[in-house]
């Protein structure tokens, strides 16, 4: 099971939409690759790199962007849909906005 920090929601629906109009099933297919990078994450949570303290980071194959996340009890918090040209660390404040920070 996994949720979506707001933030990280709209960053997802804002990269679906700019791949929309690139492209008439673009947005569709950049869609199902971050929907598949977050199932690998659920599967195996533990598996994916430790990007900074208990951020995890699993890559969306064929486009530029990672899924970053945290380990929560009862579920995968979604922190980032990142772009790997992005500036590192501009979801650090998401971490601390966490329901049991």
């Amino acid at each position: 099971m996994h949720e979506f920090h707001p933030e990280a929601a709209e960053e997802f629906a804002e990269a679906v939409q700019f791949y929309k109009q690139r492209g008439r099933t673009l947005g569709q297919r950049f869609a199902s690759e971050v929907r598949a990078a977050i199932a690998r994450a659920v599967v195996t949570p533990e598996r994916w790199r430790v990007l900074e303290d208990d951020v995890r980071q699993c890559v969306v194959r064929v486009f530029p962007y990672a899924v970053l996340y945290t380990i929560e009890p009862d579920y995968l918090l979604i922190i980032a849909i990142k772009h790997g040209k992005r500036q590192p660390g501009y979801w650090r404040h998401r971490v601390k906005d966490r329901p049991h920070s």
